[in-house]
């Protein structure tokens, strides 16, 4: 079976649903993996700032004037390049004398701003961002300390250039997300083949079940999924009892036919032995009761085929034959008619009821009719419930009938022209038949001129799987 991924179909819905759960946890997880990156960078940075706030105040004394002042230089040449966005300070606390500057900084004064956001560790530790010398962005470290010799408190500051890492993020944020589009992409083809597999039972069930319907199989197979078994068994006691019904319908409209016919053939022999008006009157009766069940055992039967399983007709076929019959009956009018349709057209139902329905139709053509009928039969689906009809068309270049009158045609036992011979079944035979199977006819003007009636009829599938893929 090859999975439909229509709008509205089960496994559009189950690859939709898991794409967005899948891209959402997907966002989720690369903004995870991304603050854990941007975190560890941070704590390394800060690692390398304390480093060298502790060399700092590893050679940092006071002399004998209470004035700090570096006993060596740092390790890091940074600080002593102008402005190489790596700077340290040291100010008293209460701004009370002197404080001392990294090289770095030449004269330019590196002042925390009021609102800048800080976070201490339990040392006491300021871990902040601001902004530098010529915009630079800087991670910095402060923390006040007292100076061995020196009963004052100082501020020490220790700033390093954060932006030297952007490259380094950048690559990562960039690997990052190849990574997760791959894997997105990987996951939304895992999920595609994952509901094409897990849903192939399904369309084998479909597959089964339009065999029985085209009379290849009596009952599903069975070696489905432990989900779908219990469902196909059912199936199976469906279609059993449905077999059942059926039979059981025809058995009854069998005895019916035997139980009703006898009793009043019994009456009308009576009645045709005695005289008067009584006997007229009871013969006259018991033939509206023969006519009345003839046509009801009639409709139970056709609605009995309508409602079974595994009937199939080829169309053309039958359309082929009656048109002989017609042909031979009404060989002196020398009536020209052209049949299209197609070699694969079948209708999912009983040959009898067919030939009864296109028989009908092409009847009255013929009686009708000056020199030519068409005949066009095709197969169509119908969108909404995605299902496929046989669509057959009789015209003829008659005088064709007012459209008020389309409705009243349709009747049993209406007649609108009392010159031609019949009953006034036919039409409304037709329609009743076509209903017993879902279907419809309707009447219209042809562009020849004449009547141009409508049969509207479910079709068979020649091969199930072609029907799943266009659906």
């Amino acid at each position: 079976m090859k999975t439909g991924f229509t709008r509205n179909s089960l496994a559009a819905r189950l690859v939709l649903s898991a794409v967005i759960v899948a891209m959402v946890l997907l966002l989720l997880a690369g903004g995870l993996l991304f603050y854990l990156f941007k975190v560890t960078v941070e704590r390394n940075f800060d690692a390398r700032l304390e480093a060298v706030m502790n060399g700092l105040l590893a050679n940092l004394e006071v002399d004998e004037n209470g004035r700090p002042y570096m006993r060596g230089q740092l390790a890091d040449p940074r600080f002593q390049l102008p402005v190489s966005g790596w700077y340290w300070r040291v100010v008293p606390v209460d701004g009370d004398g002197e404080g001392l500057s990294s090289q770095s900084l030449l004269d330019i004064e590196l002042k925390i701003p009021r609102n800048v956001r800080m976070h201490r560790d339990e040392n006491g530790v300021a871990h902040f961002y601001m902004r530098g010398p010529e915009g630079v962005r800087l991670r910095a470290l402060q923390q006040e300390y007292t100076l061995f010799g020196n009963r004052n408190r100082y501020s020490i500051l220790v700033a390093g250039n954060f932006d030297e890492l952007r490259a380094e993020m950048s690559a990562f944020t960039r690997a990052l997300v190849l990574i997760l589009l791959l894997l997105g992409f990987a996951l939304v083809l895992a999920l595609f083949v994952q509901v094409r597999y897990g849903l192939r039972p399904l369309g084998m069930l479909h597959d089964e079940l339009a065999e029985i319907r085209e009379g290849k199989r009596e009952r599903l197979d069975g070696g489905y999924p432990a989900e779908i078994e219990p469902v196909a068994q059912e199936l199976n006691l469906l279609i059993r009892a449905n077999r059942e019904v059926v039979e059981r319908a025809r058995t009854q409209v069998g005895n019916l036919a035997h139980a009703l016919k006898t009793p009043l053939s019994v009456l009308t022999n009576e009645a045709r032995t005695g005289k008067g008006g009584l006997a007229e009157k009871v013969l006259q009766q018991a033939q509206i009761m023969r006519d009345q069940v003839d046509i009801y055992l009639d409709r139970a039967r056709r609605a009995a085929h309508a409602t079974g399983f595994g009937s199939v007709t080829e169309v053309k076929e039958v359309v082929e034959a009656i048109v002989r019959t017609l042909k031979r009956i009404h060989r002196d009018s020398g009536m020209e008619v052209e049949i299209d349709c197609a070699e694969d057209v079948r209708f999912r139902g009983e040959k009898q009821d067919l030939e009864e329905m296109v028989g009908n139709l092409l009847d009255n053509a013929f009686k009708y009719a000056r020199k030519r009928i068409r005949v066009n039969c095709r197969v169509e689906r119908k969108k909404r419930h995605q299902r496929q009809w046989v669509v057959l068309s009789v015209e003829d270049d008659g005088p064709g009938l007012p459209e008020e009158d389309h409705e009243k045609a349709l009747r049993r036992g209406q007649r609108l022209d009392e010159t031609k011979p019949g009953s006034g079944l036919g039409l409304s035979i037709v329609h009743e038949t076509a209903s017993m199977y879902h279907g419809e006819v309707m009447l219209g003007r042809s562009d020849l001129g004449g009547l141009k009636a409508v049969l509207r009829l479910p079709a068979a599938f020649s091969n199930p799987r072609k029907r799943l893929r266009q659906g």
